[in-house]
């Protein structure tokens, strides 16, 4: 019982998209009237105000790594907390709070990352700075980080398990930016200055 209540209760976490509370904290426009439509910190960053563009991002990212944090306390097994991953990420990507609307996942995929593997999130964290150093497009940054994700956790020979969840979260991270994607193939993909 207690499982199912947690996982539940990581959905319901996920939904909460910081990117909306944030810029109505601040008295911005709403991040999906503008930019990219997309709730998250880079598009908030878009309204040309830093610090609600911070706190999204890092609210993102806490609510990944707190429901990992929360498992562990509980002792839940490995398994248990990748599926509690897995919640807590689908909660971020289509919340229940806004029509199942949400963000691309980027900032809560590695704050979960970074609790249940630290190792393989800064690697991952390593390749989209790498990226965008080069290219200055952050979607284009995300979409590598993203592959090379269950790369790097097969490489490492990770437990089954954790592959699992790697492959599903940089598969859901791909299909969240396939309008990236088109940009990205069109030339059309905006870059930060």
């Amino acid at each position: 019982m207690e499982f199912t209540v947690v996982l539940i209760l990581a959905y319901f976490i996920g939904s909460i998209s910081f990117g909306i509370v944030f810029s109505k904290l601040f008295k911005l426009k709403d991040p999906r009237s503008f930019g990219s439509k997309n709730i998250g910190a880079t598009n908030v960053m878009r309204s040309g105000k830093k610090l609600p563009a911070v706190l999204t991002l890092l609210g993102d990212l806490a609510k990944g790594s707190v429901m990992i944090l929360l498992c562990q306390y509980l002792g839940f097994e490995k398994n248990e907390i990748f599926l509690v991953a897995g919640a807590v990420f689908l909660g971020h990507l289509f919340p229940i709070y806004h029509k199942f609307k949400g963000g691309k996942g980027v900032a809560t995929a590695f704050g979960i990352l970074l609790i249940i593997h630290s190792k393989i999130a800064l690697m991952v964290l390593a390749t989209w700075i790498f990226i965008f150093l080069i290219t200055r497009i952050s979607s284009l940054s995300a979409l590598s980080a993203a592959i090379v994700l269950p790369i790097i956790a097969y490489l490492m020979n990770t437990e089954t398990g954790f592959i699992y969840l790697s492959l599903f979260l940089s598969l859901m991270l791909i299909y969240r930016h396939k309008q990236n994607i088109q940009k990205l193939l069109q030339r059309q993909e905006s870059k930060f200055r």
